[in-house]
């Protein structure tokens, strides 16, 4: 036993020297292999103690981040695991190689905000403090885009496939840890920004503790990632699902990654949740992984075989309607909408709401016409404005009695660039000038 702590001690001494040439200037590629082999005896958990160890003796924290970011690298090299051998299996730009970078990111960021609270908690230089508490403050302002780039691409790109086969559980499952974490992460954010506000002592307590639950929980997110969720989607989704789904990422953004461009080929068909044949066959269920299969034991798949697209709807480019459901969308909307064509005459109104009143006698008329005379040279200016591109909205608001109207002027293009005509918003904005705070979904009641 003694034996064995001395060897342990060593090590730690060792790890130590190394951690130190980093901070003298030393190549870090070049130290890899004598940290791997340091690294091979002494347990992950030790790590960030050594670390902390070096702040007392003087190391700045942006030196720790640095060692850091190479234990953690490391480390991952030793325990590679499945999602590694899957990772590399896919293309670059792929969907899923993307979210497997990702964590990655996630599994750095999460462990460094682990690391620098508990350092935080034994600083005792002022100066040291506040340069912790700068990266503390990045590191919590980054790990709350986790929740608005990776989470939400699962959530809305990923999540429908495998609803639309019946695995709703685990969509619903994953959503509500991606809420935990987001909450933790705010808390931890409100904690940063009110600490003057509370002993220093009483701060670094709560900020440590929040702090390390945090972690764990991204850390266990990752994990659920990478060995259940991710193989799941590459068992069921094909080329043309990945393909849909690679062409909306970056509507939503990433996660500290940048990926290239993916197609897997112009014969592959980009197929949306509603376009796919939701039943599992087999060898698609044996191809799950043993923690799926095993939920799914005794439990009949209710595979979502709803149409969407009907007889005699219109195809919108985001969303297929009836016309009596298009009219009705047009009778409900809080604002109403005039449409101009590309010769300036009136071609469309909206129904419902109205600010201005609309007959049926304006359609066709030009829209010079509908005007004040002493107006009608600014009406002018601004269309052709909008024509020639030089515009790309007029707004103007103004008071009508108890009304504070809001009028917006967008003109239309085609994918081409072809001017199609101007579309003319107006509201009433004065009831949401009263709105103050927060009323959200959830606080809802019938």
């Amino acid at each position: 036993m003694t034996e064995l702590l001395n060897n342990r001690e060593y090590k730690k001494e060792q790890l130590k020297k190394l951690l130190l040439r980093i901070h003298e200037g030393e190549d870090v590629n070049k130290l890899k292999e004598e940290f791997r082999q340091v690294l091979s005896g002494i347990s992950p958990l030790e790590i960030p103690i050594i670390e902390q160890e070096l702040v007392k003796e003087g190391i700045s924290a942006k030196d720790i981040a640095k060692m850091c970011d190479l234990h953690v690298e490391l480390f991952r090299e030793a325990v590679k695991g499945t999602e590694e051998l899957e990772e590399k299996d896919l293309p670059d730009g792929h969907p899923l190689k993307t979210l497997y970078l990702e964590n990655k990111e996630i599994m750095k960021d999460s462990e460094m905000l682990n690391l620098y609270a508990r350092t935080l908690a034994t600083t005792k230089d002022e100066r040291m403090r506040e340069e912790i508490l700068g990266v503390l403050e990045e590191l919590v302002g980054n790990l709350k885009r986790v929740g608005f780039t990776h989470y939400n691409r699962e959530e809305m790109l990923t999540f429908p496939y495998i609803e639309r086969r019946g695995l709703t559980a685990i969509a619903t499952v994953l959503w509500t840890k991606h809420d935990e974490i987001r909450f933790m992460i705010k808390r931890l954010a409100e904690l940063l920004r009110k600490r003057d506000e509370m002993p220093w002592e009483e701060f670094v307590e709560r900020f440590k503790e929040k702090a390390g639950e945090a972690s764990f929980a991204l850390s266990d997110m990752v994990f659920r990632e990478n060995n259940i969720y991710y193989p799941t989607l590459k068992a069921l989704l094909s080329e043309g699902e990945w393909k849909a789904i690679r062409q909306q990422e970056d509507e939503i953004g990433y996660y500290k990654v940048d990926p290239p461009a993916w197609d897997p080929g112009e014969d592959v068909k980009p197929l949306h949740p509603w376009e796919i044949n939701p039943e599992l066959s087999v060898e698609e269920l044996l191809n799950l992984p043993k923690e799926v299969q095993q939920a799914l034991k005794g439990r009949p798949l209710e595979f979502d075989k709803s149409r969407l697209l009907r007889e005699g709807d219109i195809d919108l480019g985001t969303g297929f309607l009836s016309l009596k459901e298009l009219k009705a969308i047009f009778e409900a909307l809080p604002v109403d909408v005039t449409f101009i064509d590309k010769d300036d005459r009136v071609r469309f109104f909206s129904p419902g709401e109205r600010i201005f009143a609309r007959t049926p006698s304006v359609l066709g008329r030009p829209v010079q016409l509908c005007h004040p005379p002493k107006s009608v040279h600014i009406v002018n200016k601004i269309l052709k404005a909008f024509k020639e591109g030089r515009k790309k909205e007029a707004t103007f608001w103004l008071r009508l009695g108890p009304k504070y109207v809001y009028i917006k002027y967008v003109p239309l293009f085609d994918k081409n660039g072809n001017y199609l005509g101007t579309l003319e918003i107006t509201m009433d904005i004065e009831p949401y000038k009263k709105i103050e705070g927060e009323k959200r979904l959830l606080d809802w009641r019938d």
